[in-house]
């Protein structure tokens, strides 16, 4: 890896809309159920947990890698 801040940064946004995608839409279908317009919450819910997500995602993601590494009595990633 070449630099480890890029990938980490890429990593936030493929792993942001990766999960996302399927999180906003369990969430809406499970809110509304599948309405006429179901397309249209879901992907309103989908950009606002987007823009939340990927900055989550960067600061929490090297905090989980590191509690996982305790737990599992390694060293950290």
């Amino acid at each position: 890896m070449s630099n480890p801040k890029l990938f980490h940064l890429v990593f936030s946004f493929v792993m942001a809309a990766m999960m996302l995608f399927i999180m906003t839409f369990v969430v809406t279908w499970a809110n509304i159920g599948f309405r006429s317009d179901f397309l249209l919450a879901w992907a309103k819910s989908y950009a606002v947990a987007y823009c939340v997500g990927v900055p989550a995602i960067y600061f929490i993601a090297p905090l989980a890698r590191g509690i996982s590494s305790r737990i599992l009595g390694e060293k950290a990633l």
